[in-house]
């Protein structure tokens, strides 16, 4: 059988394991210097934004579109395969829009998507404070647009799902494995191709590579004489425990506005009392230039809570149960993420550089992934 190697388990590496268990008759495994879900992905608020996102067409429309439609039905697969419970927020987002918002942007993007059979919704102010009275210091609110369709997931708790309905279907995982260097040959066809990874643990034979590997992607492609150039970019966020829940109804959505998520904690029918807020965009700082000692500015992360104070007042009340801080994969010189053909070789696909965007992103990556691999091997 093939032996397809992914390298890399945050919750792109683990969707692709997932998708490619579907295939027959493959040899399958995932590995990955840390446990699953670290790195990006453990720092990552889980908010889908794809009908309201202004993104309308081509590539990056069409992943965000493929993503939430498989949303849909990979969260109850895999809470039926493994038995673990996905918090999944069904209840949409709503995008408060300040003075100086161009509304006449979001009646045209709501026209759109109603022909594409998609819901958005436009409120007054009004309409805002009615539906959801916890929300204050609205005096510069001019609108708000309401996307029932958009949704938000816990991104640890689905990685750790993705890997154990993975391992249900025979995948391997190894975990703490550190690549060391790749062995490649070049075939008649003037293309390089790899056939062994080399690691601590000893050497793995590979017929197919991915390398979905966030940040280190770009030392491992300059292990190929190929270097794919990913950028950190810092971000922090907040756990807040209320007590209680903002909202005495049952609805809550994920509130997002001035750049600042709220995001209800879900747990499935207990109520919600914690809310995640975030998320900073900084270049990070480095403690002597050292590039494992990342320094996050306090500062940046006060002003994001001061803002979503201003948004929901209660807040001021909460206690702040943990802080944290993560470095998002940004691709230099091409649009994120980057899938697809590494230059020079015949059998490694890159499934990598998603940004702000590899939990919403990670379910379309995959399905491309697969379909890619299966293309290749009917050749």
């Amino acid at each position: 059988m093939p032996h397809i190697v992914t390298i890399g388990c945050g919750v792109v590496g683990a969707a692709i394991a997932y998708e490619l268990s579907q295939i027959p008759n493959l040899k399958i495994t995932t590995i990955d210097r840390q446990e699953p879900g670290q790195g990006a992905t453990s720092a990552a608020l889980g908010v889908l934004m794809s009908a309201i996102s202004h993104k309308v067409k081509g590539r990056a429309w069409q992943l965000r579109r493929n993503s939430m439609e498989r949303y849909e039905t990979l969260i109850p697969e895999l809470e039926s395969i493994t038995g673990r419970q996905i918090p999944f927020n069904r209840e949409g987002i709503l995008k408060l829009c300040f003075a100086g918002e161009n509304m006449t942007k979001w009646e045209e993007l709501v026209k759109r998507r109603r022909q594409e059979k998609l819901h958005l919704e436009i409120l007054s102010p009004d309409e805002v404070r009615s539906r959801h009275p916890y929300l204050g210091n609205l005096d510069l609110l001019i609108g708000a647009i309401y996307s029932p369709q958009d949704r938000q997931v816990e991104p640890v708790a689905l990685t750790q799902a993705l890997v154990d309905a993975a391992r249900s279907k025979a995948v391997t995982f190894e975990f703490g494995v550190a690549v060391e260097g790749f062995k490649t040959v070049t075939t008649d066809s003037g293309q390089n191709s790899v056939t062994q990874i080399q690691t601590e643990r000893g050497n793995i034979a590979v017929d197919f590579l991915i390398i979905a590997a966030g940040l280190g992607s770009t030392s491992l492609t300059a292990e190929l004489k190929q270097t794919v150039d990913i950028r950190p970019i810092l971000g922090q966020g907040l756990q807040l425990h209320l007590g209680h829940s903002l909202s005495d109804r049952d609805f809550q959505p994920v509130i997002t506005g001035d750049d600042v998520h709220i995001v209800p904690c879900t747990r499935g029918r207990e109520p919600i009392t914690d809310y995640l807020v975030g998320a900073t965009v900084e270049e990070p700082r480095y403690a002597n230039g050292e590039l494992d000692k990342v320094l996050p500015d306090a500062g940046k992360l006060d002003e994001v809570l001061s803002r979503a104070i201003a948004f929901c007042p209660d807040l001021a009340k909460a206690t702040v149960v943990k802080k944290w801080f993560g470095l998002r994969p940004r691709p230099e010189g091409q649009p994120a993420p980057v899938i697809g053909p590494l230059e020079g070789y015949g059998n490694v696909l890159l499934a990598t550089g998603h940004y702000r965007n590899g939990i919403l992103l990670a379910p379309a990556t995959a399905i491309a992934i697969r379909d890619k691999l299966k293309a290749y091997l009917a050749s």
